[in-house]
């Protein structure tokens, strides 16, 4: 098995596959690769030439025409938003403005109120009309971001690259996020460590995957302490706030983008995610605030 590094969406990512050689490995491992930096740069809100920029710019003034990819990851997002009861809602990136987690600033008053008037799934404007895609944000300002599902889309999208190379060992690992193509080559599983939410160097558990994804979401990957209270960067768009009553939420399911949005969901769920969680039928390992595990091993 040879493991290939490289850096993607701001994070270390890594393809691990069985080849004859370094060389084949990296040529296998270079399809998921390009398809990784091929959705960075389509749907980055950071480019100016990105998908997601032309319809932020756009904000307030006519519809954008979009491409069939993008148009399937907006009815996704619609989703989303209906299965979290409007918890998931890539609106609300918006509210990053009132939070510096790197400088470690809390919103200024009133911040949050008049950002919150700039987000809402429902009020963003889908059509469809000849074929043609087209999505309008009615109000200047408003912004989507694709980065709650934007990672995990990528994952999906490698290792479906790997799979039609015939690649059915290893895993695609982007920043965390693992899609698992299958098992070792002698059948057992991979075994994957879950982080411990307080300690950057500890685990609280490890997970045997032997095929599917595995995604965590937690209060520890962006954050700052602020009078012994700790605020995360996963904000409820009900008030602009932090999610507090989870550390770590980690979710196994047959997709990424699925793991990945149930985790993130069930982080703000409250103390609805293991409910939450349970209806979705997924195995799952959660820390709550207080630093209990809750888990369920079965799909």
């Amino acid at each position: 098995m040879y493991t290939v590094d490289f850096r993607a969406m701001a994070s270390p990512c890594q393809v691990l596959l069985p080849a004859a050689s370094e060389e084949q490995a990296r040529a296998l491992a270079q399809h998921a690769i390009d398809e990784v930096h091929r959705i960075e740069v389509k749907y980055s809100r950071y480019r100016a030439d990105s998908v997601v920029t032309a319809i932020n710019s756009a904000a307030g003034g006519d519809a954008v025409v979009v491409d069939d990819e993008t148009a399937s990851l907006l009815h996704y997002a619609g989703q989303l938003h209906m299965l979290s009861g409007g918890l998931f809602d890539i609106t609300t990136g918006v509210l990053r403005k009132a939070w510096d987690f790197k400088q470690a600033r809390m919103p200024a008053p009133g911040q949050l109120e008049s950002l919150l008037a700039l987000t809402g799934w429902q009020l963003v404007e889908r059509q469809r009309a000849a074929g043609v895609h087209t999505v309008r944000l009615p109000q200047a300002g408003m912004e989507l971001d694709f980065g709650g599902f934007g990672k995990e889309y990528a994952a999906d999208r490698a290792a479906s690259a790997l799979l039609e190379q015939g690649v059915r060992h290893g895993y695609v690992n982007l920043g965390g996020d693992f899609h698992v193509l299958g098992p070792q080559l002698d059948g057992t599983p991979w075994r994957i460590a879950i982080q411990d939410p307080r300690h950057a160097d500890g685990t609280v558990a490890a997970i045997d995957v032997a095929g599917g994804a595995l995604c965590t979401s937690g209060d520890y990957e962006r954050y700052f302490d602020h009078e012994g209270k700790r605020y995360c960067h996963i904000l409820d768009p009900r008030t602009g706030w932090p999610a507090t009553a989870w550390r770590s939420v980690s979710v196994l399911a047959p997709l990424t983008a699925a793991a990945g949005a149930c985790a993130t969901i069930a982080m703000l769920k409250g103390e609805d995610a293991l409910a939450f969680l349970a209806s979705m039928e997924v195995a799952y390992l959660a820390v709550d605030a207080a630093g209990q595990v809750h888990s369920h091993a079965t799909c």
